[in-house]
């Protein structure tokens, strides 16, 4: 891979500032200036620094962001502010999407990633990956409506949710609802038909990874190593099964 490629990719710098950098002798290979900015480099093999800073190397990115209120889940929108906005420019030159989507105004935990494959494994309604919310209803939510979320909610549309937990907090006007699977609008729907309203609505967890509470509201880092791996193994696993 060509070194202006490899830190464009990176996220580190454009090709341009790339080709700047090398100039000043700002660019390191294996402990070396590097004397080009189209030389040959082993992406995962050879040590790159730029600026002083050691550039680690992604085959794919994935982020994780705590998705704020009136935020769209989408790479572009005419109109309104998108959850790849809220990135730094080096990232949105990259391919990132979100995994999945949540409403514009559901907050939370947003996976954004530009490994195609992985996402559709997560998505794909066969493989049934969890996904937890918190929620605040209007009214208290009933322990007999509790139970018909565990054996399936029939939505307006005709269609049966498959089961889900519910674990109700407080005087049962909040808490925990586990999905595994992702239909239009789909908890606010099952609240819908038993009566009821979503007044707040959190998604604090998805497959192996939880909402890290130290992000604020827009803020994002990479998963760990750990959180990768972990997320790489499910996807694989699920593959597996389908």
């Amino acid at each position: 891979m060509r070194l202006d490629r490899f830190l464009s990719e990176c996220a580190v710098a454009s090709r341009s500032e790339s080709k700047k950098a090398v100039r000043r002798g700002e660019v390191f290979v294996n402990g070396l200036a590097a004397k080009a900015a189209d030389m040959a480099i082993d992406p995962e093999g050879d040590s790159v620094t730029y600026r002083g800073s050691a550039v680690i190397y992604r085959r794919y990115t994935y982020i994780m962001l705590n998705k704020p209120d009136g935020v769209v889940s989408a790479t572009d929108d005419k109109r309104e502010r998108t959850v790849l906005d809220l990135l730094p420019a080096e990232l949105r030159k990259k391919e990132l999407f979100p995994c999945g989507r949540l409403d514009k105004n559901t907050l939370g935990l947003m996976l954004i990633t530009d490994n195609g494959e992985l996402a559709h494994k997560l998505l794909s309604p066969k493989n049934h990956v969890e996904k937890k919310y918190r929620f605040r209803s209007k009214f208290p939510v009933k322990e007999e409506d509790a139970e018909r979320f565990r054996v399936g909610v029939t939505l307006d549309d005709g269609y049966v949710t498959k089961p889900a937990e519910i674990e109700l907090l407080g005087d049962g006007d909040e808490g925990i609802i586990t999905l595994h699977e992702g239909k239009y609008h789909q908890i606010k729907r099952m609240l819908d038909s038993l009566g009821n309203k979503i007044t707040y609505l959190e998604r604090v967890s998805f497959a192996n990874l939880t909402l890290d509470r130290s992000l604020e509201r827009g803020e994002w880092r990479y998963l760990t190593d750990a959180e990768k791996d972990e997320l790489e193994k499910i996807a694989d696993i699920k593959a597996v099964s389908e």
